[in-house]
């Protein structure tokens, strides 16, 4: 991979310094992604409350800024490559944090317009992330990071849900909200002052706008499509099954609702420590594909255990291995693609805002499929087992994949 564009010269050691700088910027990104994620979640009665809305209306806060993130993802990869990568960051990162606006908001258009706001930020941040992984790190650190990065994402998010509401009980909700979304734009402010798009070194570092011939050719590559995919149907089940299985659980399984929701908030709990092994073990391992296979396999099992067994302890275990599975495989799968042939920081945020586009998409529609099948069938088994069956494409892909998807990491470990 020689003629990648994002290889090391020996002297350059501004480069080894200041690519810290740029990793903890990086990772101050994914923080604050997550922190505004789910915010809303715990305080919604409070909006509803204050603003007069239903259930289905306050809904609109979570899916709509999942749906206009999912329809930025593939969008945002374009945007970074022609406009550079670090004016595109911070105006991702400032999105990200217009929750900080929440405090002066009178109505609930108001709200959601902020909350869309940041499902564009959130959008085109993740494929924007990938040149700059590329062009900063080295190929065996990027694996590494793109664990870090997904842990500090679901950091974020656990944080945030597990204060907002008592932050809200002093300050109130909308000032709540305001906090996580100033701490996203202080960060946006840091980017702008400490943000480099490549190092200054290395200005020669691919300086060709990506063409609407290299977007085709990313979108046709099998190895991407079939990625996209098992990706894709991988956090449908685990959307549709976080979203549903403590109310399945509660009806089906006679626990309470304490109850049904910490076995199921296991499953990203889990995954916290299961996506920093999944940045770490693919170092020692050569062949990248067992890094889907066996997660496959664990998704697939764990996803089925999860509501066809009747023990408590079976649904325990089952929980526990779906998590694993679902969150050891991303750092792979974001590393990956950028070892196949031709491939450049500017197509690799093509590739990651196809994975955010399409995994969006199935994110948002999966939990309505399950829903309406209960409301039609009465029960959430046909739903449930339509998405399990798909996730286990993942563990086919794993066999799939050539072997040439290995050449990356060969040669550059070889080069390092």
């Amino acid at each position: 991979m020689r003629g990648s564009g994002y290889q090391m010269e020996s002297g350059d050691r501004n480069f080894y310094r200041y690519r810290f700088v740029i990793a903890g910027l990086i990772l101050a990104a994914h923080f604050s992604v997550g922190l505004n994620f789910f915010s809303v979640s715990p305080v919604l009665p409070l909006i509803m409350e204050d603003f007069g809305i239903t259930r289905t209306t306050a809904s609109l806060l979570i899916a709509l800024a999942l749906l206009v993130h999912a329809v930025f993802g593939l969008p945002g990869g374009v945007i970074a490559a022609r406009f550079g990568v670090k004016r595109v960051y911070f105006l991702a990162w400032l999105l990200v944090g217009m929750s900080v606006f929440s405090s002066f908001v009178n109505s609930f258009s108001t709200l959601l317009v902020l909350r869309l706001a940041y499902g564009i930020g959130f959008g085109v941040i993740i494929p924007a992330t990938a040149p700059l992984l590329m062009q900063w790190l080295k190929p065996r650190e990027i694996t590494v990071m793109n664990g870090l990065d997904i842990a500090a994402l679901t950091l974020g998010v656990a944080l945030s849900v597990t204060t907002v509401a008592p932050i809200a009980d002093g300050i109130g909700w909308k000032n709540a909200l305001s906090v996580f979304g100033a701490i996203a734009l202080l960060g946006a402010l840091a980017w702008a002052f400490l943000g480099r798009a490549r190092p200054l070194e290395r200005q020669a570092i691919s300086v060709t706008n990506i063409t609407f011939s290299d977007i085709s050719s990313v979108l046709r590559n099998p190895v991407i499509l079939l990625l996209a995919a098992a990706d894709a149907l991988v956090f449908m089940q685990y959307t549709a099954l976080t979203g549903w299985l403590p109310t399945f659980y509660g009806e089906s399984r006679n626990m309470s609702l304490a109850q049904a929701g910490f076995i199921t908030g296991l499953i990203p709990l889990i995954g916290v420590g299961a996506v920093l092994a999944g940045g770490i073990l693919p170092l020692c391992i050569s062949d990248k594909r067992i890094f889907f296979v066996v997660p496959g396999f664990l998704i697939g099992i764990g996803g089925l255990g999860s509501f066809l067994l009747e023990s408590n302890i079976g649904i325990l275990a089952s929980v526990l291995i779906l998590g694993i599975g679902s969150w050891s495989y991303p750092p792979t799968l974001l590393s990956l693609p950028m070892g196949l042939k031709a491939m450049t920081p500017e197509k690799v945020a093509v590739v990651w805002g196809t994975f955010v586009t399409v995994s969006g998409i199935g994110m948002f529609v999966s939990p309505i499929v399950v829903g309406a099948i209960r409301d039609y069938w009465g029960t959430f088994v046909p739903g449930f087992m339509i998405w399990a069956i798909g996730a286990w494409l993942l563990f086919i892909a794993g066999f799939a994949l050539p072997p040439s998807v290995n050449d990356y990491s060969e040669v550059r470990q070889s080069e390092n």
